[in-house]
């Protein structure tokens, strides 16, 4: 029989909370008071967001680790993703943890996304302490919230001992943690001695030999491949010879070149590790997440890390227009596949396929969101490329066509109630509760297919006039609901080559809402705006006012444009039709056809009418 020991000189601790709940903000004052920093030195705010687009978007994206000291017990703190679409994040992060802290917003309570990595932490069986956040909120209602809290863990079929779970109260943004609503909390120190009393210290098993599971990679310059993950049992010292045992059992030698072990936010070597840290293995080639690293000896592989499957797909493919190479370095689509492999290898949640098409390759994933952040990633990296619309994966049982279904949540002004329902109600959504709190906002949940979901965000966000709030989990598949318009409009589509012209723009504006200004580059089949019809236009982006020897040549240019509103990623993304594509560059995003010659298009629609109009007679 095993006997298993603690380590008490360790807690590893994973801190959930929905977007915008203070996570990361709480994470910078337990390193301000933990002694991190000394006396009088500067430190810049949201320390674990060291990701330009973290900062930007005021997100957690990847999951990452730290460690701070509490009465000489070593405190590793992983921060998880909020949003859902970064669940393969938060099921690395929770591999590592031994227990886990639910931040919630006195205000919003438990959101979606709480949901999402909360149900994944009582899955591992982690031990829960809840942190009611922003309690110095005017709207604050800790006391509803609690309860919130106490039917979501019911909800999520938490035992009574998860029930039991530790409470606190805090103002994240200043520092303070208390028991009550009624003390007045001067610090964070409560909060680090609740971690210390109820997270236990990770067990292992004192016979068996070295072991640890791999939660993530990372790459340096001067090491090369980095591997992360904890320490399960035995120890492992810099130099140690070991091996890799991969998916299918195969055993790769390999040497430790550097160990390294967190020091706050920053790596620092050691000679040793013990069973039950977060360490670091330097010179190791060829790891995936979820191989297991061992003893030469005694190789033993461990559980691998199970993520849920992918739900949305969307096609990557190398930029074909003739604006190519004007703006990126990196245009060639064995390079576009090769940072994808890497991403994958990187990300255990995103999958990569090859297609027919020799520059085309399947992405999957959990969300569009999640893979608006990888095009963003890329182009910042360099990279020129073409993405299609998000379409979702189904699934075929017994003959049965099944779809992805989300539990959706809106939140809005009570004027906008009607508007909201009818539009899911078109996209097949089945409106499931209705709250009015008496105040003029309601909040609506709805079963709806993911597929609704591919551009109402911004949908959303126009019908409400921006009061809006929305949040969606995965709730698993259902059988297909049939089909709905994703598009009511057509494009309005360039049918040649050159600048956008002030005097043709002013032209087409009563055709429908524009995407470009004057000066702009446009070429065939790049869409330039939105159709005020069903159907798709081909205009001249580039015609000039004709001009007489009755008139000045700079009379009557100098016509006034409505204002566009910027293309961003999403948008885009959102916007383009199954034959349409997002031209991304490292300084513009263009929209366009995925066949750019006017003449081929209408050539490829003619033939399908004529086989569509075929098939009934051939059955007659």
């Amino acid at each position: 029989m095993k006997q298993l020991i603690r380590n008490e000189k360790l807690r590893n601790i994973a801190i959930i909370a929905h977007v915008d709940h203070g996570k990361t903000t709480l994470v910078d004052s337990m390193f301000k008071q933990s002694g991190l920093f000394r006396i009088g030195q500067e430190a810049q705010e949201r320390i674990m967001d060291n990701m330009d687009l973290e900062r930007e978007r005021g997100i957690t994206i990847a999951a990452k680790n730290c460690a701070v000291i509490w009465n000489q017990i070593k405190i590793n703190i992983i921060d998880t993703p909020g949003h859902a679409d970064f669940g393969g994040e938060v099921e690395r992060a929770l591999s590592m943890a031994d227990g886990a802290l639910l931040l919630v917003d006195a205000s919003e309570g438990p959101l979606p996304q709480t949901r999402f990595v909360l149900k994944k932490a009582l899955e591992a069986d982690l031990k829960i302490i809840v942190v009611i956040n922003k309690i110095d909120r005017k709207d604050a209602r800790p006391d509803e919230v609690l309860d919130e809290i106490y039917d979501l863990f019911i909800d999520l079929g938490a035992s009574e001992e998860q029930l039991d779970f530790p409470l606190l109260y805090a103002v994240g943004r200043d520092g303070i943690a208390q028991k009550t609503l009624e003390e007045k909390g001067k610090n964070i120190h409560i909060l680090f001695d609740t971690i210390l009393q109820q997270i236990p210290g990770p067990v292992y098993d004192p016979k068996e030999p070295f072991q640890m599971l791999v939660s993530d990679l990372g790459y340096s310059d001067y090491l090369g491949q980095l591997a992360t993950g904890k320490v399960s049992n035995g120890k492992v010292r810099s130099s140690d010879r070991l091996v890799c045992i991969d998916a299918d059992g195969k055993n790769l030698p390999l040497k430790v070149s550097k160990l390294q072990i967190y020091a706050g936010a920053r790596l620092e070597p050691v000679d040793i590790a013990e069973a039950g840290d977060i360490v670091v293995l330097a010179g190791i080639d060829e790891v995936k997440i979820g191989d297991t690293i061992c003893t030469k000896e005694f190789p033993k592989a461990l559980k691998r890390i199970i993520v849920d499957e992918p739900t949305v797909s969307m096609r990557f493919a190398a930029n074909t227009s003739p604006l190519v190479g004007k703006e990126g370095k990196i245009v060639q689509s064995s390079k576009i596949r090769e940072r994808l492999v890497k991403e994958t290898l990187r990300n255990v949640a995103i999958k990569i396929e090859e297609t027919e098409e020799k520059d085309t390759f399947l992405i999957k994933g959990r969300g569009e969101f999640q893979m608006a952040i990888l095009i963003e990633t890329m182009r910042r990296e360099g990279f020129e490329l073409c993405v299609g619309r998000p379409e979702v994966i189904f699934k075929y049982e017994d003959g049965k066509k099944l779809e992805p279904i989300e539990h959706l949540f809106i939140e809005c002004d009570e004027n906008f109630l009607g508007i909201v329902a009818e539009k899911l109600s078109m996209r097949k959504g089945k409106m499931t509760n209705l709250v009015n709190n008496g105040k003029g906002r309601v909040r609506i949940e709805f079963s709806v297919p993911s597929r609704a979901l591919i551009g109402y965000r911004d949908e959303l966000l126009t019908d409400t006039k921006g009061t809006g709030i929305i949040n969606a989990y995965f709730s698993g598949y259902e059988s297909y609901r049939g089909d709905f318009p994703m598009r009511f409009n057509g494009s309005i589509v360039s049918d040649r080559p050159g600048n956008a012209v002030a005097y043709a723009l002013f032209n087409l504006e009563p055709r429908g809402e524009l995407f470009i200004e004057p000066g702009d580059p446009v070429y065939e089949g790049m869409v330039i705006g939105e159709h005020n019809r069903d159907n798709d236009i081909n205009v001249n982006a580039c015609k000039e006012k004709k001009l007489t020897n009755m008139r000045a040549s700079g009379k009557d240019e100098n016509v006034t444009l409505a204002p566009i509103k910027a293309m961003t990623l999403e948008r885009a993304i959102h916007f383009i039709g199954e034959d349409e594509m997002v031209e991304v560059t490292p300084k513009s995003i263009r929209l366009r056809k995925t066949v750019l010659s006017a003449q081929k298009r209408y050539a490829g629609s003619k033939k399908k009418s004529e086989i569509t109009t075929c098939i009934p007679a051939m059955r007659a």
